[in-house]
């Protein structure tokens, strides 16, 4: 009786959730995209529960293993690892590894940095190097410390360094107070509602726009994109730097959503049983309550994971400056096209034309989990292939249907994949790679059509900080024909401390909006190119001018309010433009009110948009609580119309509740007398404040 229970078992488990495949048959189980094929890279024993891969600037390749997701050991170190993978016989596929770095709790990203690896591996930031060539590290460096770590699924993570010669970091928004080891005088970093940026040859660190979660990448123009679990793709639209200028704002969200798309997605597996189990209790219980909310086993989004972007000149023109984003949930690759228009801030994610009804790449093996991508010097996609018989976290998943899931189940076993188009053999060009040495070569570099040898080139020449080269560097910049070219040579020479006002002008009329927007940035640190960078608060790109909103706010300099204004009367339809002029003293002062009150006529027509800006430029006033400045705006708006008096009061009353403070006696008679003898609405919303 009882081997016939343990056989019903076993033929039950076989059945809720198949076995795996091996490399060779899971290659087969990939369906691509016409013009591509899949290559095998590396397999296990080589490379097992792989998160991250990189190629350092000689070419060496080094991969994260993370076998312990989704527990955490219940004492000592973690399984972690850090492998160096080898092509012992140059056929194109790994054939030896060694142990890089071993017993490492949470590792989950790396980055070549000065002969050595940055590593995320909560609540850490390590710095691991070879000293004694053998392949092992054996200096290690805890660089910083203090994040959030309980929560493999949102900690710190996604090591990018970005065109601005700083490194990114997400963090999901979790809290931790960061300490940088390398100076115990730094204060720490408060990281709640925040991600991460550093910089390591200056000793700098701050927060940066979040959450982004697994996935974190940039476009050429260093343009910040992160992956969530069912946002796929969204724009860091604004930094955290300037949106926490003052406290006063009604919203520091500087993230959009690009996705036109929505949710679903084109899938070949089927929900597995725990989750389509989980999915029918939770749509009866929602009926039960009589809530507007359904949820969805399979086809939608619920597991995005590495979005990255492809900066090379392999694929097909059509498919560079794409985004590929795993879903591990679906077993499959989406790609978004990215879509930029003058008169837009944000970029747009589309799908493509020849995807409508399918996915770049999708598998028929519920194992494959594609959790992240590289671009390597060749210009292939290398997919990351985690390969779990589960990969969700436990903790959002019934106690009954648990009971028979292995959440380890795999993780001997693991993949990487090499995309390329077809009836193409790109090889990696390792003679090149370790015959670069010298300054110069770098230099050679930055004209690169693929964004890995610029990139690597920037950040060699940045650590190396070999000064001889400046003067070819300069010449790349000033004559150039590439514009993205020109923007890696612009900061090599801000790495290099060798910005002058010359660069800094020529930068500002740059012919690309793209090489303005950061010639923009680093302008403020030269009041005396305010001038030039007040012309560009007109430029044609929107984008351009959000960075002219945002840069002239760090001018100390009443030249920056009419130009605010400007903007303001020109863009006030934008959102985005308007929270970056709301966001400095400047754009938010009772100066830049009385400009577009007595020289743009700004008032002299009314919107949904332009009463949105009266809301909340009445919410940072309230917020500030300045008798003055508040008596002086209600005096100025008493004559316009009641609907836009109400959105004044509404901003007054969400700006003094975010002050805490009590409204001044003096400017409670002209809150009053904002209501003048009409409209009730009104009158509630003006005595609700006087009350509270």
């Amino acid at each position: 009786m009882a081997v016939v229970m343990a056989l019903t078992f076993i033929s039950c488990g076989e059945k809720k959730y198949p076995e795996p495949m091996n490399v060779e048959e899971a290659l087969d189980s990939f369906r691509v995209d016409d013009r591509f094929e899949v290559q095998v890279y590396a397999s296990e024993p080589h490379v097992m529960d792989p998160t991250s891969m990189v190629f350092d600037e000689k070419g060496n390749v080094y991969v994260v293993e993370m076998p312990d997701y989704p527990f955490k050991p219940e004492e000592g170190p973690g399984r972690g690892k850090i492998k160096k993978l080898m092509d012992r016989d140059g056929d194109g596929r790994i054939d030896d590894s060694v142990v890089f770095a071993d017993s490492i709790t949470d590792a989950t990203s790396i980055l070549p940095w000065k002969e050595g690896l940055l590593v995320t591996a909560a609540p850490n930031i390590w710095y691991f190097r070879d000293t004694d060539g053998d392949d092992r590290a054996d200096d290690k460096e805890k660089v910083f410390s203090g994040f959030f770590e309980n929560n493999q699924e949102a900690q710190i993570t996604n090591l990018r360094f970005n065109v601005d010669n700083w490194i990114y970091a997400s963090n999901h928004g979790q809290a931790g107070e960061v300490h940088f080891n390398r100076d115990p005088d730094a204060e720490p970093l408060s990281m709640a509602g925040a991600d991460f940026r550093f910089r390591l040859d200056r000793g700098e660190f701050e927060p940066e726009t979040a959450p982004g979660q697994f996935g974190q990448t940039f476009d050429k123009w260093g343009n910040r994109f992160v992956t969530q679990n069912t946002r796929h793709i969204q724009q860091m639209v604004i930094p955290y730097r300037y949106l926490h200028r003052h406290s006063y704002l009604p919203t520091t969200n500087g993230m959009a959503n690009i996705n036109d798309h929505g949710l679903p997605m084109y899938q070949l597996t089927e929900a597995p049983y725990w989750r389509a189990e989980r999915t029918k209790r939770r749509n009866k219980r929602y009926q039960e309550q009589d809530l507007d909310r359904v949820e969805y086993a399979d086809d939608h989004f619920t597991g995005a994971s590495g979005g990255t972007y492809y900066g090379a000149d392999l694929f097909p023109k059509e498919y560079r400056d794409n985004i590929f984003t795993g879903e591990v949930a679906g077993n499959l690759v989406h790609r978004d096209q990215l879509v930029s228009s003058p008169d837009q801030v944000e970029y747009t994610a589309q799908r493509p034309e020849n995807e409508q009804d399918r996915e770049f790449l999708a598998s028929v093996d519920p194992w494959f989990r594609p959790t992240n991508f590289t671009v390597g010097p060749d210009g292939a996609l290398y997919l990351l292939d985690y390969y779990r018989q589960h990969i969700e976290t436990p903790l959002s998943i019934p106690e009954d249907l648990k009971e028979d899931m292995d959440f380890l189940r795999g993780d001997d076993m693991g993949r990487i994949y090499r995309i390329v188009p077809k009836d193409q053999a790109p090889t990696l060009p390792l003679g090149e790679l370790n015959n670069t040495t010298a300054s110069n070569q770098y230099v050679e570099w930055l004209s690169h059509p693929n964004r890995w040898f610029r990139l690597n080139a920037q950040r060699m020449l940045l650590q190396k900080q070999d000064k001889s080269v400046l003067p070819a560097v300069e010449e790349l910049f000033m004559e150039n024909e590439n514009a993205v070219t020109r923007l890696h040579a612009l900061y090599v020479m801000e790495g290099m401390d060798a910005l002058t006002l010359n660069i800094i002008r020529e930068a500002l009329n740059d012919a690309s909006p793209g090489v303005r927007e950061h010639a923009l940035i680093l302008s403020e640190r030269f009041p005396e190119v305010l001038p030039e960078a007040i012309t560009l608060s007109s430029d044609p790109s929107h984008k351009v001018v959000l960075q002219a909103a945002l840069s002239l706010g760090e001018f100390e300099s009443e030249a920056v309010t009419e130009p605010l204004a400007d903007i303001l009367q020109e863009h006030y339809r934008d959102h985005w433009i308007r929270l970056g002029v709301l966001s400095s003293d400047a754009g938010s002062s009772m100066a830049l009110f009385e400009t577009l009150q007595d020289e743009t006529g700004f008032f002299g027509s009314w919107d949904e948009e332009k009463e949105q800006f009266l809301h909340d430029f009445s919410y940072v006033t309230a917020a500030r609580n300045n008798g003055e400045d508040m008596a002086q705006l209600l005096e100025a708006v008493s004559g316009l119309p009641v609907d836009s008096r109400k959105m004044v009061a509404e901003g007054f009353s969400g700006g003094l509740a975010k002050s805490e403070a009590d409204l001044p006696s003096d400017v409670e008679e002209q809150l009053q007398a904002l209501a003048g003898d009409g409209d009730e609405e009104l009158k509630n919303i003006i005595s609700n404040i006087i009350e509270s």
